[in-house]
């Protein structure tokens, strides 16, 4: 029983080695910007923003005010540029992929 057990997951993983990737699969890269200096909380205008309302850290506790909502959008999307047309968005740092804006709240 152990010896056919032992063939067959052999055959199986010998199996999966060959198999070639997807040419979409292979085409296609997702890479979304990582940071370690925000906390991202969470989407700012609805939950599958690209825009993220961030949190106190030591990289943004400079950038806080009260009278305004400190956020996180991947640099150079679409999504950072109709931050800055819609709420008037001001840019404030950089740091892994994000660029950091105040939205005033007022």
């Amino acid at each position: 029983m152990k010896a056919r057990f032992g063939v067959g997951l052999v055959l199986v993983v010998a199996a999966c080695q060959d198999m070639p990737l997807e040419t979409e699969a292979a085409d296609t890269l997702i890479v979304s910007p990582t940071n370690d200096d925000l906390r991202l909380v969470r989407g700012y205008r609805s939950t599958d923003d690209d825009c993220q309302l961030t949190g106190e850290t030591a990289f943004t506790i400079d950038f806080l005010d009260d009278a305004a909502d400190l956020v996180s959008c991947p640099a150079g999307g679409d999504a950072a540029q109709s931050l800055v047309e819609m709420y008037g968005a001001r840019q404030v740092a950089k740091t892994g992929g994000y660029a950091v804006y105040t939205v005033p709240r007022r």
